[in-house]
């Protein structure tokens, strides 16, 4: 199984962004968070912002879009270059047509689910996207902990994707560290959103040891 490690720039220094992310340069994407204040109760950044990492990051960007209206400002992303663009499923009125779009304009769709959303709706939908990312936190914040009741979830959807022989990446995203990310590969999670523990040790060694717990088997 291949694993991918998206350290998540919401743990980054903001002021010194070109330099925080040569310092995760051994990731295989960076998870770069988008919130409006009105989908989730925060505010990171936007378009510009995201143009400008696109420009200086040395691996590709996971766009996580925490906003309403996905609908209307998702292609935007994909337009700026991001490699994939996830929107949440409760903020997009029409969520197959806007995943085709992402896909036309040439970034790998996703679909976001927060941890009180039934993914049952969306498992037969699953050839329409490239990602599904299971939220193991409310969506809003670094730094919570993670939620082990998501993980029946995560394993539906990994059998679903199984079952109909997809290349679904199966991301996670909230309080994933050494103690947990073996949990949700075990669960069937292949690419994981770590955020402090990355970027508060030496990225490059912490990336390294998160790659080794996810591929271990994990102990009950």
């Amino acid at each position: 199984m291949t694993t991918r490690i998206n350290p998540s720039i919401l743990a980054a220094d903001f002021a010194n962004f070109e330099s925080e992310l040569q310092r995760i340069a051994t990731a295989d994407l960076v998870h770069v968070d988008i919130m409006d204040n009105h989908f989730v109760p925060n505010l990171t950044f936007g378009l510009p912002m995201v143009e400008r990492l696109q420009q200086v990051s040395p691996v590709p960007l996971d766009v996580h879009l925490m906003i309403d209206d996905a609908d209307r400002w998702a292609p935007g992303y994909a337009e700026a270059g991001a490699f994939s663009v996830t929107f949440h499923a409760e903020a997009a009125a029409e969520p197959v047509a806007l995943a085709r779009r992402l896909r036309e304009i040439g970034a790998r769709a996703g679909i976001a689910l927060k941890p009180g959303t039934d993914v049952e709706p969306y498992l037969e939908l699953l050839p329409e996207f490239d990602q599904v990312l299971i939220m193991t936190v409310e969506p809003g914040f670094g730094g919570q902990s993670f939620m082990n009741e998501t993980m029946p979830k995560l394993r539906r959807t990994a059998d679903a994707v199984e079952r109909a022989g997809l290349d679904v990446w199966l991301q996670v995203d909230g309080g994933i560290s050494l103690d947990t990310i073996g949990i949700a590969a075990e669960a069937g999670a292949n690419t994981f959103v770590a955020g402090s523990a990355v970027f508060r040790g030496e990225p490059a060694e912490q990336i390294a040891l998160l790659r080794e717990a996810a591929s271990r088997p994990h102990a009950h």
